[in-house]
């Protein structure tokens, strides 16, 4: 039987043996984006291409697994495991990576609406990038909206929200992250978001304290300047602490 030597392959044999990775990483440097475990790819992504990220880490998981010394082929319980965990991150948890974000349609202010409005609470659910544990709690979104403002719906906040915090991340970070985003579609007077939330990193493994959670803000405008209007905002969260 004739082997096809190294020599003789085709570029197009070349790239068929890249992990899709490699390709979607290639494309990142040549453009000198940014990559972080917050950041948003889809545009570097192929039609087709997550289908094959999935099959890669699916592979790698099982590596770890291996490395774990846990015997998957004979324990019924952790046979399928590194497929559903690379189901988990791509299509779940970290699905804000790898997908553009929601579409949102926006409506003029006609009815020059310019009274607070509040959105929440909005249950998020992310993971902190230094050990890929669960960041799971609430968001609440105040608005001060002028004439020009863009109206969205108050379900596209939620899906908003969702799609920023699919991302391996740290609180503060995600606040500012979505902030910048509803900032961007609504362009409002002012802008105060609170987001309260429990670390599993803290919970699980570290000091393992259960109760504590992390409350932080982002203030923007007029909710920034004016300090009746942001005690008045802080002061409408049911927050239960």
């Amino acid at each position: 039987m004739l082997m096809k030597s190294q020599s003789t392959m085709t570029p197009i044999d070349a790239d068929e043996g890249t992990p899709v990775s490699v390709k979607i990483r290639e494309r990142l440097l040549a453009a000198r984006k940014r990559f972080h475990a917050n950041d948003n790819i889809a545009e570097f992504v192929t039609p087709g291409e997550l289908e094959k990220l999935l099959d890669e880490v699916e592979v790698k998981m099982q590596g770890v697994l291996d490395s774990l010394v846990i015997d998957t082929a004979n324990d019924h319980n952790t046979d399928n495991t590194a497929r559903r965990v690379a189901k988990m991150y791509l299509n779940e948890v970290f699905r804000g990576r790898y997908v553009e974000g929601p579409s949102i349609t926006e409506f003029p202010n006609v009815g020059h609406l310019n009274e607070l409005m509040i959105v929440g609470p909005i249950t998020v659910r992310s993971a902190c990038s230094h050990h890929f544990c669960p960041v799971i709690g609430k968001v609440w979104i105040g608005v001060m909206p002028n004439e020009h403002t863009n109206v969205i719906g108050l379900s596209k906040y939620a899906r908003l929200a969702e799609w920023i915090m699919g991302r391996p991340q740290i609180q503060e970070e995600a606040v500012v992250q979505l902030a910048d985003l509803i900032q961007e579609k609504t362009q409002p007077d002012g802008l105060a978001i609170v987001m309260e939330a429990s670390h599993y990193c803290m919970a699980w493994r570290g000091v393992k304290d259960m109760d504590s959670k992390m409350i932080n803000s982002v203030m923007r405008g007029v909710f920034l300047k004016d300090p009746n209007l942001r005690r008045e905002f802080l002061s409408l969260i049911p927050r239960k602490g």
